[in-house]
């Protein structure tokens, strides 16, 4: 954990650092440089219980520097206002992002990026929707490719497209349902308060 290079920017490498995060959800790998997010992974995950409304949500850094980088800090208190205080998420900016896949325009980012901004907390948008929404109609299978190319995932709330047919679809590649479900609860419970 603490340090590795990585991903290369325009002018080199970037000098990485880790935050290891334990939470409800279970373990959540952030990666990040001085100038922006690389990643969020859901690492290992927990079994997931339903959560009642009165429930707070458990969250701790578990191994990180002792001076996290701004953009790690800034995605450190967004990942932890999420899962205990959600009802804040919208007054805290977004972290920068650093991964590749937002360096050019792409159909990706354009559907990434979309998602982020117009599908709000207990909100959710079909495939088919975000497609039409980006203006291809039938880039639906494009918008799940999209999807699973999502580096920062819970930011992005790629957890919040659905199937036209109501059915929650996959998350992280179909290994994470269950916290896919968890999520769209906790966001349902947070909507209704």
């Amino acid at each position: 954990m603490g340090e590795t290079t990585g991903m290369a920017p325009i002018n080199g490498i970037c000098k990485m650092e880790e935050v290891l995060i334990k939470c409800v959800v279970g373990e959540i790998l952030v990666s990040g440089c001085k100038e922006g997010i690389h990643e969020i992974k859901l690492q290992n995950t927990a079994v997931l219980e339903p959560r009642a409304k009165e429930d707070s949500a458990t969250f701790k850094v578990c191994e990180g520097p002792q001076e996290m980088i701004p953009s790690l800090k800034q995605c450190t208190s967004w990942l932890q206002a999420y899962f205990c205080e959600p009802w804040m998420i919208e007054k805290l900016p977004i972290p920068a992002f650093h991964h590749p896949l937002f360096d050019k325009d792409s159909f990706n980012k354009t559907v990434l990026l979309a998602l982020m901004k117009d599908v709000k907390m207990g909100q959710t948008v079909t495939y088919k929707e975000l497609a039409e929404a980006v203006g291809n109609v039938n880039a639906a299978r494009a918008v799940g490719g999209a999807m699973r190319s999502n580096p920062v995932p819970l930011i992005i709330p790629c957890h919040r497209v659905i199937c036209s047919d109501g059915n929650i679809g996959n998350y992280s590649g179909g290994k994470k349902n269950d916290v896919k479900r968890w999520l769209l609860a906790h966001e349902k419970h947070v909507k209704d308060m």
